[in-house]
């Protein structure tokens, strides 16, 4: 701990545990396992061995086995994207979104996207939700609605002003729908761009290509959001120059023009007692070039990285929602159950929640109201529209997409950047053993491994801490003495 008073203040059967750990035999080897996962806060557990042997020979080059390692078993990370999960493994993936991000702007040539892929037109948008009633706010030179002037982070701040009159139900339908009505401007965008350009939808094929990378955030009012980088390429991609009536002016205006768009939009029949609706987004557009270097107007490829890096890790919990699911497993959220009480009859209620679709009490759940109001819409609305899986997604109120998505062509894949990272740390390993020197094809690798558990005892949770402080201290360090490198600051966060 950083000091003697926070340990006087632990719980003694934590100190006890805490001193446990740090006192057995294993200890070094231990803490050097938690260090090699990046301080991980829920390390899986494997237990196995693997030997290495000389194809030609049988000569057994490297042998390895759990047996020897602190409670027979091999700690790696969780890989968690969450941050409210494990920080550690979030720090990872947000520092892989980044470079995702930013190949796509500036290029890579370990990836082979050119950095030519600099001078197409490329902006950055992002698609916002349309207003389900007035909320807490901070307006620019005016109070709120509600007459006060709220602080930054105060808690009501997204909240309703009146909950009896606010659109629940369509809050947690445009989440819902939020993949759909993207999957519709993109179709719409690619169209509009074609009529601007005066060339039909085969044609445009034949000489451009929309590529994207964007990343979902929740506003504090609970509703999902989209930050976008959308360019136009050649039709081989970033390989290939884009044509030349293609511009940053013409991309803005048909972002615009697809957003306006009727097609851009998802209907919803009406049912039961909630009426018909038109989804569509709201009218908060905002789209900006993307410039290779900073004049002070405009935003650079390193800021629009490092923001969808940033919002790449996190999820409802931000509004004030669980970041764990509450669904019922049995049912899946449906709250029917999947036998039937004899041939030809309906499905009856799932006996697991009596029908609700939850496994959880959401009156009980630490959350904020706000929160609450959006999670319970989901599971009322569910028997009404039983094609939508809305109770399986309440934590995340209603939204049901990737949080992270790109085109195929955009730049990398985050497969590619985990890849040459296990490269890497496979070439260490085989350094460490002697078998750098060895052609991978004449080495037999054998293994056998388990699933053995995972995360941490309340003590070994408390030493684990320490050490991932020690490794962000570490980092931000190593950031800060290299002041003319990219940094991962707003990623990492």
């Amino acid at each position: 701990m950083t000091a003697p008073a926070s340990v006087a203040n632990l719980d003694p059967g934590l100190l006890s545990d805490m001193l446990k750990v740090a006192g057995t035999p294993g200890y070094v080897r231990w803490a050097d396992q938690v260090r090699r996962t990046g301080g991980c806060s829920d390390p899986i557990h494997i237990s196995g061995w693997t030997v290495a042997k000389d194809k030609a020979s049988g000569q057994i080059l490297h042998r390895y086995s759990t047996a020897d390692e602190p409670g027979a078993r091999l700690r790696i990370a969780c890989g968690n994207r969450r941050a409210s999960r494990c920080p550690a493994c979030a720090w990872t993936y947000s520092g892989d979104t980044y470079h995702l991000i930013r190949a796509g702007l500036a290029g890579d040539d370990r990836r082979e996207i050119p950095a030519s892929v600099r001078e197409h037109p490329r902006v950055f948008a992002t698609l916002t939700a349309p207003s389900f009633g007035p909320v807490h706010n901070r307006p620019t030179g005016r109070s709120c609605r509600c007459g006060a002037h709220h602080q930054e982070g105060a808690a009501e701040l997204g909240t309703a002003l009146d909950p009896a009159t606010y659109d629940y139900a369509a809050a947690v339908l445009f989440n819902n729908h939020a993949g759909q009505l993207w999957q519709r401007f993109t179709t719409r965008l690619r169209r509009e761009i074609a009529a601007y350009a005066g060339l039909t939808q085969r044609e445009l094929k034949e000489e451009a290509r929309l590529s994207y990378g964007k990343v979902a955030e929740f506003q504090k009012r609970g509703a999902i959001h989209f930050h976008a980088v959308i360019r136009i390429d050649g039709p081989a991609g970033p390989l290939s120059p884009p044509p030349s009536w293609a511009s940053t002016e013409l991309l803005d205006l048909s972002i615009r023009a697809a957003i306006a768009h009727s097609y851009t939009s998802v209907s919803v029949p009406a049912v039961a007692d909630q009426p018909a609706r038109t989804l569509r987004w709201g009218t908060q557009l905002d789209v900006r070039p993307i410039k290779a270097f900073g004049d002070g107007s405009d935003i650079t490829e390193q800021a629009v990285a490092s923001y969808v890096a940033k919002y790449a890790t996190k999820a409802a919990e931000t509004t004030g929602a669980t970041d764990t699911a509450v669904h019922c497993r049995k049912c899946r959220g449906t709250g029917l159950s999947d036998r039937y009480d004899r041939p030809g009859s309906t499905l009856s209620r799932c006996a697991r929640c009596h029908g609700s679709g939850l496994h959880e009490d959401l009156a009980q759940l630490p959350v904020s109201e706000h929160a609450r109001r959006l999670m319970g819409a989901c599971a009322a609305l569910q028997p009404l529209y039983q094609d939508r899986p809305l109770t399986r997604w309440a934590h995340m109120l209603g939204f049901r997409g990737h949080f992270s998505t790109k085109s195929r062509q955009y730049s990398t894949t985050l497969g590619a950047l985990r890849q040459t990272r296990a490269d890497y740390r496979a070439a260490q390993e085989r350094e460490a053993r002697g078998l750098s020197d060895a052609e991978p094809d004449t080495v037999l690798v054998l293994a056998s491994w388990q699933y053995a558990g995972h995360g941490h005892t309340p003590g070994e949770a408390i030493l684990a801490a320490t050490i991932a402080r020690d490794i962000q201290l570490n980092r931000q360090t190593a950031r800060e003495a290299l002041p003319d490198q990219l940094s991962l600051d707003g990623a990492a966060s």
